[in-house]
């Protein structure tokens, strides 16, 4: 089995890094059968956005503070490790993003895409769900919407609803609401297309933002899962992605 190994710039990941080179050796992640990302969520979410349309394989070691999408670290057995480990297929959110200028961007979430107004005012925004209007203003700091393997990050914070994987779900989850006064957000089907619309953007400016990319002064956005992007992620039997996403939800 081929090994690339990709560690953050922390001591701690280089340190591990040196060991399982001289272990296992070292391949090019082109020319790899399985990544092994050193490091943390961070650092593993930006490896995923850099090979996603690559569909290797990918089995996260936690060596950050952080480690939700990582196993535990053990130099040990690796190779046992990757072949008994179970593997979890994540599809990215596409943003395709229309700034009030008329121009047009797009970019990929593995988290969430989320909209928040960049003044004091709070933002005015139209929810739509296939092309149908659900709430004609929501008003408040903005409103995102995240994938399951996302959902224990933003969106949790938010007080969205933690998604097992597999569920074919997304969380629709607005950001300090003030109206409508009673809406929580929703859950929608992974399928279903959502479209934001910025209302009195002159005086309301509201930002776009898909996982660290971020567009700002935009009048719409429309969010699709990218069924056709595939991200392989591997995880030990006993600590895979489904069981610490649903224990996520009794810490």
């Amino acid at each position: 089995m081929k090994l690339a190994f990709l560690a953050s710039e922390t001591d701690k990941s280089q340190k591990s890094l040196n060991q399982l080179i001289d272990l296992y050796g070292q391949h090019d992640p082109l020319d790899a059968d399985v990544m092994v990302v050193l490091g943390g969520d961070g650092f593993m979410l930006q490896c995923l956005h850099q090979y996603m349309h690559q569909s290797i394989p990918v089995f996260g070691l936690r060596r950050g503070t952080v480690g939700f999408l990582m196993n535990d670290y053990a130099d040990k057995d690796l190779l046992q490790r990757i072949k008994a480990a179970k593997e979890t297929v994540l599809h990215p959110l596409k943003m395709q993003a229309t700034g009030v200028n008329g121009e047009q961007a797009e970019s990929l979430a593995i988290n969430e895409v989320s909209l928040l107004r960049q003044t004091k005012q709070s933002a005015h925004i139209e929810i739509m769900i296939n092309g149908q209007s659900k709430i004609e203003k929501l008003v408040g700091d903005g409103v995102m919407v995240a994938t399951p393997a996302g959902s224990t990050a933003y969106n949790l914070s938010a007080h969205g609803p933690v998604i097992p994987l597999g569920s074919e779900i997304l969380a629709l989850t607005p950001i300090s609401p003030f109206r409508p006064r009673r809406w929580r957000g929703a859950i929608i089907p992974s399928h279903a297309e959502v479209t934001f619309k910025v209302k009195s953007h002159d005086k309301r400016p509201v930002s776009a933002t898909a996982d660290n990319t971020e567009i700002r002064d935009v009048s719409a956005v429309i969010i699709k899962e990218a069924k056709d992007i595939k991200i392989r992620a591997l995880y030990d039997e006993k600590h895979n992605l489904e069981d610490r996403i649903i224990n996520e939800q009794f810490s």
